[in-house]
């Protein structure tokens, strides 16, 4: 069985859980990704369910985007409502051809994009009424990022992609319910001292059901508790822009002072509206085949001992009460080869240099 069919059958019978008679949508974004698309219809009929996709060409869909308005949008959003609430599970998946596909679509269009699509039909419908998953598919382009080629990609790729989650998830409940006791948190590393309170807030594992490549806990900064100073040391794609070097200065949960390689971008994206320079998750991941950052976002906030905030909306399943049209996880990495770093939980030392030093807790430094 190739690769390709163990991760549709991953995508359909561990993720989603596709029963029979359920409504499946398939939403793909680059035409590169049509041999997965095939593979998961396949999959979907021999469980008795009813699959319908949507194949989007990246090329037209970039001239949909440039030019388009908020009444525009505004209809838009409500016929992707409409499709996605005849569906009982959405996978989606990405599979651009080149990372700066959108750089120059205007950031008012991309924004207003976001706000009907993502927040009205994802984060207002489809993550609390469906079974969904997001998932990427190993373009010639990832391929170029990785810095291998496409053969050796698609090994790596698929090596992190089909790993045993089930195994993973159990040992990542002991991580959960620390998150869950847990008032202070505390991040120390290279032009880092970050402290934030995540007491009485929501705490959930990703272990393969929502995303692929997983394994993550996480929750959500109370809203002004953020103090103190961060470095990213990961670069991040975001709305069409590579961002180096992220450094953000909180004081009483905003973000005061921004700067990294593109200052003033980050910074209009910090002030898009009033949500937008708060935090709204913070996660430690586990996957730990995943050792060195790829500049995608959905493999690099998973690889392994690295943490990662999210600046703007929450999750409405570890909601800190700050929501925004904007979502973007910042990677710092803390194994020793980029510089170290530790995680004090209530002022206990919890992982250092990415390993972590509690007993329940250091079956998570394993390859699963």
């Amino acid at each position: 069985m190739s690769n390709l069919q163990d991760f549709a059958k991953t995508i359909v019978h561990y993720s989603c859980s596709v029963k029979a008679g359920e409504k499946v949508y398939i939403l793909a974004e680059g035409l590169e990704a049509k041999p997965l698309v095939i593979e998961l219809i396949q999959e979907v009929y021999k469980c008795g369910a009813y699959p319908f996709f949507e194949l989007i060409d990246t090329d037209i869909q970039k001239v949909f985007l440039q030019s388009c308005h908020a009444e525009q949008m505004e209809s838009f959003g409500n016929y992707s409502l409409e499709k996605v609430k005849n569906m009982q599970v959405l996978i989606v998946i990405s599979a651009l051809d080149n990372p700066y596909k959108y750089s120059d679509v205007p950031l008012e269009q991309m924004t207003q994009y976001n706000k009907n699509f993502m927040h009205k039909c994802f984060f207002g419908y489809v993550v609390t009424k469906t079974k969904w998953i997001s998932v990427k598919y190993p373009t010639n382009a990832m391929a170029q990022l990785f810095g291998k080629s496409k053969e050796e990609f698609e090994d790596f790729y698929y090596s992190v992609c089909n790993l045993d989650y089930a195994k993973m998830s159990e040992p990542m409940d002991q991580l959960v319910d620390l998150f869950m006791k847990t008032d202070r948190v505390r991040i120390v590393a290279k032009d880092t001292d970050l402290s934030f309170s995540i007491k009485g807030i929501n705490a959930q594992k990703s272990d393969g059901k929502n995303g692929l490549p997983d394994g993550e806990v996480f929750t959500a900064p109370v809203k002004y508790s953020a103090n103190g100073y961060i470095t990213f040391n990961c670069p991040v794609y975001f709305r069409g822009t590579l961002f180096e070097q992220i450094r953000l200065e909180l004081k009483d949960g905003k973000i005061v002072k921004a700067s990294a390689n593109e200052t003033e971008k980050l910074n209009a994206i910090f002030g898009l509206d009033d949500g937008a320079s708060y935090l709204g998750e913070f996660a430690m991941s586990v996957n730990n085949r995943i050792t060195k950052p790829m500049k995608d976002i959905l493999f690099d906030e998973k690889i392994g001992g690295a943490i990662h905030l999210a600046v703007g909306n929450s999750y409405i399943t570890t909601d800190n009460g700050n929501h925004s049209i904007i979502h973007m996880d910042i990677v710092q990495m803390h194994a020793k080869e980029y510089g170290g770093g530790e995680i004090y939980f209530d002022d206990v030392l919890v992982r250092k240099d990415g390993q972590f030093v509690l007993d329940p807790l250091k079956v998570l430094n394993a390859i699963f």
